[in-house]
This record gives structure tokens, sequence and C-alpha cells, in this order.
């Protein structure tokens, strides 16, 4: 297809000594603004995490420039083409750390990454080794590797408090996957400096899996923390794993509540999605404040 019609969504993240994040910031903000790009961008003494939108000649310019700069120069991307609309606004911001996990940890500790290709083969030889997600609990709802091992916590920044969950794993090989790899780095380090020694991290995520191997091992579908909220990572044989919450029919697509003062993020059907107007309960369908509709025009940011 002409990269001058299609769109595309980019992800990315590097852990690299920044000097001044603020002037990093700036010439961020000032590349996307140029190439007509949306997205959220964050950028911390620690590195860089984010994810941009627009079409696909201009991302691929974006990519070049990120590389030109020495600290990023072998930054990997994730990318799915997409009709949705994935920004509406495009966000640079110095943050103390790109992924909020609130305990310090050494980098240095991360675990050794597993490729994809390395990851499909190990499971197709059906290998003794744990899969373990470090999302939350709301991602995992939707989606999540073939008997993969899950946490209770609502946030990332949470794990510390749940290592009781996964005691039993101590002396497991394991392998964690989070949506991009981002969070593994940090996970794997804290899970080493506490007593799990035989562990791997999925290098580039569940993302970069879904590229080279989908309709392989995922199930359902993977949250994502953009506007198009979920996307399809197995078209062929994947189950739902989760009940629209009017019907009960199972349903692994999430809606933000349309009631302004609630924005409660839950999963609804596309039928129920249109007859309660996009609302998490018959309080919430009475609301008069509600969000705005944005239609999608394809062919248009």
């Amino acid at each position: 297809m002409d990269s001058n019609t299609v769109r595309l969504v980019s992800s990315f993240y590097k852990y690299k000594k920044v000097g001044n994040p603020i002037i990093l910031q700036q010439k961020q903000l000032a590349l996307c603004k140029l190439l007509n790009l949306k997205g959220r961008i964050l950028i911390g003494e620690e590195g860089i995490n984010g994810s941009v939108f627009g079409l696909k000649s201009n991302v691929e310019k974006y990519k070049k420039e990120l590389r030109k700069n020495k600290l990023f120069k072998d930054i990997e991307f994730k990318e799915q083409e997409t009709e949705k609309q994935a920004f509406r606004k495009l966000f640079a911001r110095v943050r103390k750390e790109v992924v909020n996990f609130g305990v310090e940890v050494n980098l240095k500790n991360s675990a050794p990454f597993i490729t994809p290709r390395q990851l499909k083969e190990t499971l197709d030889r059906k290998d003794n080794i744990v899969l373990l997600d470090v999302r939350n609990n709301y991602e995992v709802k939707i989606g999540k590797f073939r008997d993969a091992r899950t946490l209770s916590m609502r946030n990332f920044r949470d794990l510390p408090k749940y290592l009781n969950e996964i005691e039993d794993l101590k002396e497991k090989r394991i392998v964690t996957y989070c949506t991009g790899g981002i969070r593994c780095e940090k996970a794997t380090a804290f899970l080493k400096e506490n007593g799990f020694k035989k562990i791997s991290q999925l290098k580039g995520g569940i993302l970069k899996f879904g590229e080279e191997f989908p309709d392989t091992y995922w199930e359902g579908k993977c949250f994502v923390f953009d506007d198009r909220i979920a996307i399809d990572i197995n078209h062929k044989n994947s189950k739902k794993l989760n009940e629209c919450v009017w019907c009960l029919e199972k349903c692994d697509d999430y809606v933000n509540c349309h009631n302004i003062s609630c924005d409660k993020l839950f999963i609804c059907c596309e039928n129920c999605k249109a007859l309660y107007n996009k609302s998490c309960s018959n309080e919430c369908l009475k609301a008069s404040k509600r969000r705005k509709e944005y239609p999608i025009i394809i062919g248009q940011l």
C-alpha cells in the first residue's frame, strides 16, 4: 500500500542515560509537529518511552531522525497499520521514570532476552517454562499467552506487593512478557534482586511476537495504551477470555464509559455499546454529561 495513505502506530523505548531530558523533549515535540504526528512520548534521565501515530511515510521519517541521536541509534520499533484513530493529540513530557515503578532497581540486573523466534520454538517443543505476565490485571482480562501465570496487581508499580503470588516460581524457568518490553526490564531486575534466578524476558514484548508469529500462542486481544484500547494478535483461532457486562456474551473489547463523571473502563460487546450508549450501568446511561463522539474518518488524521 502507498505509504502516503497508510496510517501507522509505532511504539518504542530505550533505557539510556539522557543528559538533558528537557532539551530532548523540546526536540521531540518540534519533530512530531513538523511531521504531523500524534502520540505520547515520555522522557527522563533513564531514557525514552513513546508511541507515535500518523502517515507511514512520516513515521518512517521520525524513526530515521530519532536514530540519528547516538543514544538511540539501535532503538527498536513495534508497529501496526491501523484505520482507527490511535491518538488525537501529541504529548511529550519529562518524567522521573519513563515507566512508573517507584522502586529503585539496577537495570544492569535485568534478565537476558529471549527473542520471539526462540520463545516460539520453546513453546513448540513444550519445554518446561513458566510464562509470567507482568502487566496489569485489566490488561490480562482480555488477552494473554496460553497457560501464562498472571498477577492481581492493578498497577505495575504495585509488583513488589504481589511477590507472594509467585513465590512458588523462584526455582522455575521463567519467561516474562509485557506489551512492548519496557516493563519487563525493570520487573526482571527487581525479581532477580529478590531471588528469582532462572529468568529471561521476551524481547519486544507481545507486540513484536505478534508481528512475527501471529495466530499461534496468543489468546484474546492485546490491550494498548491509546485510543484503540485493544488490538488483534491472533486472527484465526483466538478465543474470547471475558464477557460483556450487559449481556454476558463472550467478549474481549473494552470501552470507556461515556458518562464523564464515571469514565470507567469496562468490557462490552458491539451490540450493547449501541444499545446502552457506551455506558457501564443504567445510572451512567441516564447521565447528561457525556464523552464526545469522534467519528473515524478513513484517510484523515
